[in-house]
């Protein structure tokens, strides 16, 4: 997980006031609630061979219809879409874009996407891979699943491995869009005893925060107006 600690490090919130901010604009619930469907599904089986224990958690944000963009709820798809360029292509992910970018980009490399124009304009579709740290591996109308922990050159099981799934759905009753982003880190090179995920519990808490700013810059993406 060392580049998750040198991007944690690099992008730590600074002042009371946004941490506040984040902490009532998005909820995170750890681990993910009993029976969630990321945990029974073949992508998860796939990945997490031998079913390790895992660091788990889900980042939420609600955001009330009439301020979504409405050319975004004509078209199945388009939403969960725009707002997975969103995270990509948006402020939040900026640090940690660039720092790949100066490490991995090469010749070897330069058909991944890593510029935020390419990020930004990117379907997402399965296979498409983010500056040499995500693939997606699943994408429905209202989910995109992407592989993370390494680089995806790498397809072999890992000790670094996990799923991200960022998602957007509709709950008409609320008259809401409930936007999430879904981690879930597992070490899918070896069976590992025990109940602890591979991450400590510190790291575990600046990545929630990490999830909050991405799944709040990503959000900017698909709202009418910035607040």
């Amino acid at each position: 997980m060392g580049i998750i600690k040198k991007t944690l490090y690099t992008t730590a919130l600074t002042g009371t006031s946004l941490l506040a901010y984040l902490g009532a604009a998005t909820t995170v619930l750890s681990p993910l609630p009993d029976g969630d469907p990321l945990l029974r599904s073949k992508i998860f089986n796939k990945y997490n061979v031998h079913r390790n224990a895992s660091t788990q958690d889900i980042a939420i944000k609600r955001i009330p219809i009439s301020q979504i963009k409405p050319e975004l709820l004509q078209k199945e798809g388009d939403l969960a879409l725009e707002f997975c360029r969103g995270v990509w292509g948006g402020l939040g992910y900026r640090i940690q874009r660039a720092y790949l970018a100066n490490k991995y980009k090469n010749p070897e490399t330069s058909s991944q996407l890593w510029t935020v124009e390419q990020l930004n304009n990117s379907k997402y579709d399965p296979k498409t891979v983010i500056t040499d740290h995500f693939e997606v591996v699943a994408k429905t109308p209202t989910e995109i699943v992407v592989r993370c922990g390494d680089t995806p050159r790498n397809q072999a099981p890992r000790e670094s491995d996990g799923l991200f799934v960022i998602s957007a759905t509709v709950d008409k009753a609320r008259e809401e869009v409930v936007f999430g982003l879904k981690s879930c880190f597992f070490d899918s090179s070896k069976r590992v005893e025990g109940i602890q995920g591979p991450m400590p519990g510190w790291i575990e808490e600046m990545h929630r925060w990490y999830s909050r700013i991405l799944l709040e810059t990503g959000s900017w993406k698909v709202k009418t107006g910035f607040f």
